[in-house]
């Protein structure tokens, strides 16, 4: 068994931003395991499925996003969740809410994937670049500094990525083009 979850990555210049404020939180408070997966937007959070059955599971999503328009993202302002994440703050479009729960009716329906949290509360998109290891008393300092702290960028997302952990991060798996593209 692997553990897998489904994100929409920015482009390459916004996952640079993220990084460096990841960075800038592992250096200045001790919080580094936002490091550990590339910046994005968890749609299907973490979830086991067989090695021997990555090939269905790929060829389920393909099919999916083959169904799915690109969907405009706005990022604005930081954001958190008290007392341990912080995040840039994702605007909830009517889109995204429809992509992120059509992809986990698709999953449940077709592959069993079910995440029991996230069918119990609403989904709150959001880009984390700091959570976990960041104590109490950080978070604190650190929301002071990022609760102003501006931020904007728009972006679209035009492809799903379906994200492994090798045992110390997450690495990009495999990524399936929304509608006709990459056909």
């Amino acid at each position: 068994m692997s553990r897998f979850f489904i994100a929409l990555l920015p482009p390459q210049d916004i996952q640079d931003y993220a990084n460096q404020i990841k960075q800038y939180f592992a250096d200045n408070y001790a919080s580094s395991a936002a490091q550990k997966s590339p910046p994005h937007i968890t749609l299907q959070p973490p979830f086991e499925w067989p090695d021997a059955n990555v090939s269905l599971l790929e060829a389920s999503l393909r099919e999916f996003a083959r169904e799915q328009k690109s969907v405009p993202i706005t990022l604005s302002k930081f954001a958190a969740f008290p007392p341990r994440v912080i995040y840039i703050d994702v605007v909830r479009s009517q889109e995204l809410l429809t992509l992120q729960a059509d992809l986990m009716a698709d999953v449940e329906s077709k592959l069993g994937i079910v995440d029991a949290v996230s069918k119990s509360r609403p989904f709150a998109p959001h880009m984390t670049v700091a959570f976990r290891d960041l104590t109490k008393e950080n978070f604190r300092v650190a929301w002071s500094e990022f609760a102003k702290r501006q931020l904007y960028f728009e972006f679209t997302a035009d492809k799903l990525t379906l994200l492994l952990h090798d045992g110390k991060r997450w690495n990009i798996n495999s990524e399936f083009s929304f509608g006709s593209a990459g056909q």
